[in-house]
């Protein structure tokens, strides 16, 4: 199950994770979200016992965050590597874009 980030242990989960991390910025109201949901819930039950975390960020219970990252349009994945964003996309993408960004950080 992807795990829930949210501005408060935004910094613990992800900035100081040994292990890369991929973010979901969402939000509830947008379809494009909405379609990519499942898409990142399989990733993480595929990389689940690996080297890696997954999860979402809702934009809107969360904005100091999403402003943070200047994330202007949803959905927008970022991968974090020792706290620093070392790949992202936006849109609605494959899963094997997402992937290829994910295996790219396990590097």
């Amino acid at each position: 199950m992807a795990l829930t980030f949210t501005d408060s242990n935004f910094p613990s989960e992800v900035l100081s994770s040994a292990e890369p991390v991929l973010v979901d910025f969402w939000a509830a109201w947008c379809g494009p979200c909405k379609m990519m949901g499942p898409v990142v819930e399989q990733l993480a039950k595929e990389y689940e016992g690996k080297n890696v975390k997954i999860g979402k960020l809702n934009v809107d219970e969360n904005s100091e965050t999403a402003s943070k990252y200047n994330v202007m349009s949803i959905p927008t994945f970022f991968v974090f590597k020792n706290g620093a964003i070392v790949g992202q996309i936006a849109g609605g993408v494959s899963i094997e874009k997402l992937r290829a960004l994910i295996d790219e950080a396990l590097v």
